[in-house]
């Protein structure tokens, strides 16, 4: 039994588009600071994840826990279409298609089985989109990095807490990181 979304024959060639902790509750300290940028990308990523399912692209999120150890993804999608800002989750829940890690730190590798997964996968590239973009999507890209995988950051697909830490990180991502930075409607899923 293979797992879903692999396609046949694919080598390590093939991209995932990965969605960074959009599923939340926004009950932490930064959220005021956060919300304003999540609201602006939110279409955007509404549009990349249709665009990444049209063309069978793996969509993989990979969100924090939130220190519930004892919850599954299931329950943390729950958690936020309850909470107050369920208008930020619907759009971008996930579809039975998509694959799901539960991550504890900043990075989407660290301590987690996603390594394997894109390995099952054949995926060699990543899309990286969601928040926030000077944290968790900064240390994914380079731990992506550190372990030869090439990574695209749609800058109009990641939310930022503080804008110009953003936009350093984006910077650092593409010339430290080897990172393209594109805006989303130039990814090219086909």
């Amino acid at each position: 039994m293979g797992i879903p979304g692999r396609r046949s024959g694919a080598g390590a060639d093939g991209t995932a588009l990965v969605v960074v902790d959009m599923i939340n509750t926004y009950d932490h300290e930064d959220a005021d600071q956060l919300l304003p940028s999540v609201r602006a990308v939110l279409p955007v990523l509404v549009d990349l994840l249709a665009r990444a399912r049209e063309h069978d692209v793996p969509v993989i999120y990979v969100n924090d826990n939130f220190g519930e150890w004892r919850s599954h993804h299931g329950e943390l999608l729950q958690t936020a279409l309850a909470g107050p800002h369920a208008e930020l989750v619907e759009p971008v829940r996930p579809d039975d298609s998509s694959l799901f890690v539960v991550k504890a730190r900043h990075s989407i590798f660290y301590e987690t089985p996603l390594a394997y997964l894109l390995t099952q996968l054949g995926v060699g590239h990543l899309v990286l989109c969601g928040q926030v973009t000077e944290q968790c999507v900064l240390y994914s890209a380079l731990d992506a990095h550190i372990r030869h995988i090439d990574v695209t950051v749609p800058t109009d697909a990641v939310a930022h807490i503080h804008e110009p830490l953003a936009h350093a990180a984006l910077e650092m991502m593409r010339r430290n990181m080897g990172a393209r930075t594109v805006e989303a409607k130039e990814i090219d899923f086909g």
